[in-house]
């Protein structure tokens, strides 16, 4: 789904919302929106589950300005979506917006407040090469290149949902680097660390963490050799650093299958495994993730 697509979608819901082209507030009763959530911060990653008393044939979300893409459950009129809260955005009360669609009626339109809080991230000091920290003017080129591609990947949203069982760690070892840490590389502060590193030897593999598909695999100028896998609805892994692939550009792969191997290839200060997850753009934990897309998750309201 391309963005004018999913921007027509949000400005659909929001007006449906706000218009006469609803249902009553008697109606609105009949939806019901069930919050998972890990915590309700930057970086984190929130399921919403909607269900409804009614003869429903879909239903939409949108938050933060963008739409939540849902997906129909195994039960009738019930839909699920993963919501990502990524690091820039402010502490403060946003309404999701929801629109359920029915047979024969007009759609009903309800709302909910996420309130998002504050969350203080850990500051690490690191050496690296002095090329990792300011590159020479001779891969500028290069690194800018590779950082418009990653981005073009992270912004298509494709379809259908290629997961079905919740998501898996992709190594198994200790996690080291946390999720946001303001990182200071040679004394020098950068990004915030956008993802988890796990602690692993040189030829560790590494698994899928879901189904997917891989849209890239090549060596970057940070990153090193870097996987990239689609698993639908705007939802991608990003596995780097990695000593050897097991996978190429376009093949798909399984839940818990073999996608490379350990290494020490880009920006590293010794053989470990990086994964960063973007969804819907945002960049969230993917150890929030793994809590998100669990089955046994109790309810909140």
């Amino acid at each position: 789904m391309n963005d004018a697509r999913l921007n027509t979608i949000a400005v659909t819901t929001m007006l449906l919302a706000t218009s006469g082209l609803v249902g009553s507030a008697q109606e609105e009763s009949r939806v019901q929106t069930v919050v998972f959530d890990r915590a309700i911060q930057p970086g984190e990653v929130v399921r919403l589950d909607v269900t409804c008393d009614c003869e429903a044939t879909g239903a939409t979300a949108t938050v933060f300005g963008q739409d939540v893409l849902l997906f129909h459950v195994g039960y009738a009129d019930a839909w699920r979506g993963l919501i990502g809260i990524d690091l820039d955005i402010s502490p403060g009360t946003y309404p999701i917006a929801v629109v359920v669609d029915q047979v024969g009626q007009l759609p009903i339109a309800t709302t909910r407040e996420l309130v998002v809080v504050t969350k203080r991230f850990p500051v690490r000091q690191l050496r690296v090469p002095a090329r990792f920290v300011n590159p020479p003017e001779t891969v500028i080129e290069r690194i800018q290149d590779e950082a418009h591609r990653l981005q073009a990947i992270f912004e298509t949203v494709t379809r259908p949902r290629q997961w079905q069982r919740p998501f898996q760690a992709p190594a198994r070892a200790p996690t080291t680097g946390s999720f946001g840490t303001r990182s200071v590389f040679n004394g020098q502060p950068r990004n915030p660390h956008s993802g988890v590193d796990f602690r692993s030897k040189t030829g560790a593999p590494v698994a899928a963490p879901a189904t997917g598909v891989v849209t890239a695999a090549e060596s970057l100028y940070f990153t090193g050799n870097t996987l990239v896998i689609d698993h639908g609805l705007g939802l991608y892994s990003l596995l780097a650093h990695l000593s050897k692939f097991a996978v190429q550009a376009g093949d798909r792969v399984r839940r818990g299958q073999i996608v490379g191997f350990v290494g020490a290839t880009g920006r590293v200060t010794g053989p470990h495994l990086h994964w960063s997850v973007r969804l819907n753009g945002a960049r969230v934990d993917p150890l929030s993730l793994l809590e998100a897309t669990k089955e046994s998750k109790e309810t909140s309201e």
